[in-house]
């Protein structure tokens, strides 16, 4: 009922958008006041906005510089349906996170490129994501696993940086701001041979002191060092009429505070004054690389070749302090190495009624993850209870409920002696999970034109993987077993209780040979579009959404869990409309999503870290995006987006020993149930310039949890940003805002421990800029 429902209200604003039409006097605007005209490319094919059928937010080079737009995360605050996860190591698509919903899972859900090149996961916290001479953003939600395949089923996210140009530019940029942030940036194109061969050259460094301070390390937690700089080379000689290659090398350097940076809550003013306490720094160091060759060839007017190469490599080396004291009892590092090649082969064809393209893709990930730690794990006194109770009843042939109730009361009442000695029990722990996928697929995508208005959409993607695996690790304990003589009268059980701990830390003591699993999907999609009037089209498409299975390190067990692949059918509406001679857009898409075979983390009760993944669940989401744009002036323009997502787990349960946890009915985290932004901006003729815009993100949940409301709310906030300078043809100087009316909420709040990753503070900062 609500897949028909989706479609009649689809058509329902649709007839509603032909009558307003149909009654509108001809707008006499000048044609030049136009709403920016946006390419999106990131669907492998060049398509206006207006033409896109997928719900696609774009953000432009030009918006980027209006907004003082300065990272990826500043894009996903100002787009609707979507959120940050844990603070800027992670965002949600309509409420789906671009790593796991459930924590299951080691594939992405949402893959960010950069220049044609698919980013780990690892890179969406300290890869390159700032903003600094980007041509486009452009955010593709709902699946897109026929043109993108794996880690795509909430949507992607296409980062494309400046091209080199043919007309000699130079830009240079001093920043100041809050939290001592120091930022200087230069970019430079020009041409090598004219209209032959051009460069383009971007440096930005960044630094910055943050606001988190630790009084006992005396060292600022949250300061950052990051170092970008990209190259890029345009090449169309003239002796190959019909040859465009790019070339693209980037390199991040960046040093940051771990990616969980926590600040105290148990102090009155803890959002202006923001401490750490931890005996041991908490960092995180990440060098990304990025070589792309983005080739095409134009084999006659409707015929295009294309073939795209990438490699990145993201090396990570993080040190953490696990529990956040001036002890130096519980702490770890963490060294991964991802190294990802592709290779994609597509032929673009742009006929009179049939445009579409068919390729060829392959890829190879490599991945190495090393970590050591002393780490204190929770005494698991319910698995202590459920193991000593039938030791109690083993001289009784048959006990009786009363000797089992007496049983099970004598052995929680040792349990609570015990685990008063032994809280946490300390364990040295190394590790090393080593592993490859590699990917092949072919795919398809077409329009065809059935008549002047109706067309058909179609596509499919056959994707093959082969994952391979492997876990080595060691454990020992790294305490002091309690002795028999502080317990009394139960003295007896205590050496038992010590082999059971001793027995624990063995089992994760072990290694699980290699192993490969083989995946094979086959991804259709399917739809219908029909253009009322050259300004006003609708579609209805459906799509099949896709990540692979796997394998997962269980620690406690040092086993390698198997667990299938996971699907999505997605349904959506989308409706493009323009007004008075396009100077106003008005886009919405509508969707509702099934997914089946969810993979989520289940724990299996011999202590925290005894979980592995399992395919336990099933969930369903819908929900809506509404964009609005328009330029009133040449000078004068504003926006507005609303999104709505409403998610739900319609079968999710957890095991943890004997206890068995029904999560049926709770909402994804970080899933608001409305998101919307809004912004104006006006040039005024003597070179003053304002903008003003503002993002709102309705109640969500940190974690999905029986008690959601009570124990994992965020809280609902509105931000508003200000830009405000004087520019001239070569230079400009502005004063900006972030957060201007200092809201304060928390991304997520530990129970058991007094902490919180806390909202961005207010900053204020100065921004200096020539170009030429």
């Amino acid at each position: 009922m609500k897949r028909i429902g989706l479609a009649a209200s689809a058509l329902g604003v649709l007839a509603m958008a032909q009558g307003v039409q149909a009654a509108e006097i001809a707008a006499a605007d000048d044609p030049a006041n136009a709403v920016e005209a946006v390419v999106v490319t990131g669907e492998k094919t060049a398509r206006g906005l207006q033409q896109t059928v997928s719900s696609v937010a774009v953000t432009t080079a030009a918006r980027i510089e209006r907004e003082n737009i300065q990272d990826f995360y500043d894009v996903v605050a100002r787009t609707a349906n979507m959120s940050e996860t844990y603070g800027k190591t992670g965002f949600t698509i309509r409420g789906v996170s671009n790593s796991n919903v459930s924590g299951g899972g080691t594939g992405g859900l949402a893959t960010v490129y950069v220049d044609g090149a698919a980013l780990p996961q690892e890179a969406v916290y300290g890869g390159p994501l700032e903003m600094w001479d980007i041509g486009q953003v452009e955010i593709l939600r709902g699946p897109q696993s026929t043109l993108q395949g794996r880690n795509s089923l909430a949507g992607a996210v296409i980062i494309t940086s400046a091209n080199p140009t043919y007309t000699p530019q130079f830009r240079a940029r001093a920043n100041l701001a809050s939290g001592d942030e120091r930022v200087y940036a230069i970019a430079a194109s020009g041409p090598i041979v004219a209209d032959q061969m051009a460069f383009r050259i971007a440096v930005e460094k960044k630094d910055g002191d943050g606001f988190i301070y630790n009084p006992n390390l005396k060292r600022d937690m949250d300061a950052v060092d990051n170092l970008y700089v990209r190259g890029k080379l345009l090449l169309t000689p003239s002796a190959l009429p019909g040859l465009r290659a790019l070339l693209t090398y980037a390199h991040n350097d960046r040093d940051s505070g771990y990616e969980f940076t926590y600040s105290r809550t148990d102090r009155p003013d803890y959002y202006d004054h923001r401490i750490d306490l931890s005996g041991d720094p908490s960092r995180t160091k990440t060098k990304t690389d990025i070589l792309t060759a983005d080739i095409a060839y134009k084999l006659s007017d409707k015929l295009t070749l294309n073939a795209i190469a990438s490699f990145n490599a993201v090396n990570t080396d993080a040190t953490i302090d696990f529990d956040m004291t001036p002890a130096h009892s519980s702490y770890g590092t963490r060294a991964q190495t991802t190294k990802t090649a592709s290779q994609e082969l597509r032929l673009n064809y742009d006929g009179q009624r049939l445009k579409g393209l068919l390729g060829a893709y392959h890829a190879t990930r490599d991945a190495r993850d090393l970590s050591s730690s002393l780490t204190n794990v929770p005494f698991p006194r319910a698995t202590l209870v459920s193991v000593l109770t039938p030791s109690l009843l083993s001289g009784v042939g048959n006990p009786t409920p009363a000797q089992q109730a007496a049983a099970a009361a004598q052995a929680s009442a040792f349990a609570n002696l015990y685990v008063a000695s032994l809280p946490v029990i300390p364990v040295n722990y190394s590790g090393s999970q080593p592993s490859t996928i590699k990917t092949s697929a072919v795919f398809a995508d077409a329009t065809f034109a059935l008549t002047d208005k109706l067309s058909l959409l179609g596509g499919f993607r056959y994707d093959h993987e082969e994952n391979t695996g492997r876990s080595a690790q060691t454990a020992s304990f790294a305490g002091t077993y309690p002795t028999p003589a502080s317990f009394g009268p139960s003295a007896s059980y205590v050496a038992q209780v010590n082999a059971f701990v001793a027995g624990m830390i063995a089992q994760a003591n072990a290694s699980a040979p290699e192993g490969t699993r083989e995946f094979n999907a086959f991804l259709p999609k399917f739809g219908v579009k029909y253009q009322w009037t050259p300004d006003i089209g609708a579609s209805l498409t459906v799509q099949r959404g896709y990540r692979s299975g796997g394998s997962t390190v269980n620690q406690a067990r040092s086993s390698v869990a198997a667990y299938d692949p996971e699907y999505t059918w997605n349904y959506e509406a989308a409706l493009r409309t323009a007004w008075l001679d396009g100077s106003l857009t008005l886009n919405a898409n509508a969707f509702y999503t099934d997914w089946t075979q969810q993979q989520v983390v289940v724990n299996l009760g011999l202590n925290a870290y005894d979980s592995e993944v399992r395919n336990a669940g099933k969930s369903h989401l819908y929900g809506f995006e509404l964009e609005v744009a328009q330029r009133l002036t040449p000078r004068l323009s504003w926006y507005v987006s609303l999104g709505h997502t409403r998610t739900k787990f319609d079968d999710f349960k957890v095991t943890a020993g004997a206890l068995v946890s029904d999560l049926s009915g709770s909402e994804f985290p970080y899933a608001p149930h409305w998101t919307a932004a809004a912004g104006v901006d006006h040039r005024w003729d003597n070179g003053l310039i304002a903008h003003l815009d503002g993002n709102y993100r309705s109640n969500a949940f940190s974690e999905a949890d029986i008690n959601q409301a009570r124990t994992a709310l965020i809280k609902k906030h509105l931000v508003f940003n200000g830009r405000f300078g004087y520019e001239r043809a070569r230079w400009g100087a502005y004063v900006y805002g972030r957060n201007l009316l200092n809201a304060t909420y928390s991304q997520y709040t530990r129970t058991d421990i007094p902490v919180a990753l806390l909202s961005e503070p207010r900053i204020i900062g100065l921004t200096l800029e020539t170009r030429w």
